[in-house]
């Protein structure tokens, strides 16, 4: 159970919130709960930024930096809410943080504290990671008006200031903006959390704590950078090349596709992953590795008869180049990106998992005219509509595998590695996995098969 290594005290107090949990209690129930004066947390340590100096990227290992200790629980801002984190999950920015890279994170922190006495809390000589979490409500501040102790809730990583005008229109635009659990502290790889009211959204009752977990971060993200009014728009009939098909962000990518009447292409480096896309769906695949491109002929040179290659492949498969590409890698297929998309088409691109300096060749984008919009995330509508598919079943979970969150290290070692497919899920106050379901005629109606694909697929191939 999540109070391990706590003191008596606030093993108790975790039980009975655990206890309250698994009774569905009402927010009677949960407004009388002592909550504990500390809880177990996912940390990397200020003092700890400088122990990789000189080690290449690739070799930095997540289980050195990051621990599991007891934290203090910090105030609760009016705006704010507690809440218990029955699971959350990892993302490439927790790999980030507990590599200090590009930059340490207790930038973010201090920058924060600058701001409000509020912001002040964040600044710590320790970071609480996690952008992703399901969990219940336990108490919320005096500003907070549509949510009650009690609810159970999954949350978006959109940490704003709604006070801020240029928040308004398209929050991920405000001067403001953060990713909860990156650029603040208080993160959701802990027992608790403190999260604002505006990044809660319902818990789609026919999914596991661990299943509602992971699906906020990368899922929103997937759907601005496609169907939002500020990424590719996507329209029916319009095909999509999705990098990563079976990752965290290519995963729901694909899904999104396939629901928005569009075609996706996905690329993948394996035949069990090949087929893995196949069985949720997606009929046409390329094998990167059977394929053996080689976009980059040595480190400074890009291969363009290689990128011909790739695009004579996609047009055997679809008979057209793609209306949009979508991009995360980065640096190591940008440049076949930006060559393989339609005349006039678009690539949008978020993150850049392979490196963040992009080389492209121009004249295959202005000559074509073609578009390359960026993204980010997503704001509360897009997040608040993606879950809202999500609890429709319109979309499935993409997680693959549940590790505790004592095994952290391990988990964000995988990421790390890219030793994983879809997102990996960290059980917090939970203590085993499947618990949570609420509506199980719902999850029958949806399917089983269809909800666990790329559980089942980590099976298979484990």
């Amino acid at each position: 159970m999540g109070g391990r290594g706590l003191p008596r005290g606030n093993v108790n107090a975790m039980q009975e919130i655990l206890n309250a949990i698994e009774a569905e209690a009402g927010p009677e129930e949960f407004a009388d709960l002592t909550l504990p004066e500390s809880y177990r947390a996912a940390v990397v340590r200020a003092e700890d930024v400088e122990m990789f100096e000189g080690v290449d990227s690739a070799d930095k290992d997540p289980r050195e930096s990051l621990h599991v200790q007891e934290v203090a629980r910090p105030e609760l801002a009016p705006d704010e809410v507690y809440l218990a984190v029955m699971a959350s999950s990892v993302n490439f920015n927790s790999v980030w943080t507990s590599i200090f890279e590009p930059l340490p994170s207790f930038l973010f922190l201090n920058r924060l504290g600058r701001e409000s006495a509020w912001g002040a809390r964040h600044d710590l000589p320790y970071h609480i990671i996690g952008s992703d979490a399901s969990g219940v409500v336990l108490e919320v501040g005096s500003a907070v008006r549509n949510w009650k102790p009690g609810d159970r809730v999954v949350v978006h990583c959109n940490h704003v200031d709604d006070q801020d005008p240029t928040a308004h229109n398209d929050s991920m635009l405000a001067k403001n903006q953060r990713i909860w659990g990156f650029e603040t502290n208080f993160g959701g790889l802990a027992d608790l959390s403190v999260v604002k009211a505006n990044q809660l959204m319902p818990k789609p009752a026919h999914l596991t704590w661990e299943e509602a977990a992971v699906n906020a971060l990368v899922a929103a993200t997937s759907y601005r950078m496609l169907v939002g009014e500020h990424g590719a728009r996507m329209k029916q009939g319009d095909s999509v090349l999705v990098w990563g098909a079976t990752g965290g962000l290519g995963g729901y990518a694909v899904q999104l596709v396939l629901n928005g009447g569009g075609t996706p292409v996905g690329v993948v480096s394996s035949p069990e992953k090949a087929q893995l896309l196949n069985d949720i769906g997606v009929e046409h695949v390329i094998d990167r590795k059977a394929e053996g491109y080689r976009f980059w002929s040595d480190e400074h040179t890009q291969d363009e008869s290689e990128w011909r290659r790739f695009g004579k492949d996609i047009r055997g498969l679809i008979g057209d180049d793609p209306d949009i590409v979508f991009e995360h890698p980065g640096r190591s297929t940008m440049g076949a990106s930006v060559f393989v998309a339609k005349r006039g088409g678009t690539v949008v691109t978020c993150a850049a998992t392979s490196g963040y300096m992009i080389e492209y060749d121009n004249r295959h984008l202005w000559m074509k005219l073609k578009s390359i919009i960026s993204s980010h995330f997503a704001n509360y509508q897009e997040a608040s509509e993606m879950n809202r598919l999500i609890d429709r079943g319109d979309i499935q979970p993409i997680l693959s595998a549940s590790f505790d969150l004592e095994q952290i290290g391990d988990a964000a070692l995988q990421v790390h590695r890219n030793q994983h497919e879809g997102k990996l899920g960290i059980l917090c106050l939970a203590p085993e996995k499947g618990m949570g379901i609420t509506d199980p005629e719902k999850r029958a109606r949806i399917g089983e098969d269809k909800i666990t694909a790329f559980q089942r697929y980590d099976e298979a191939v484990g």
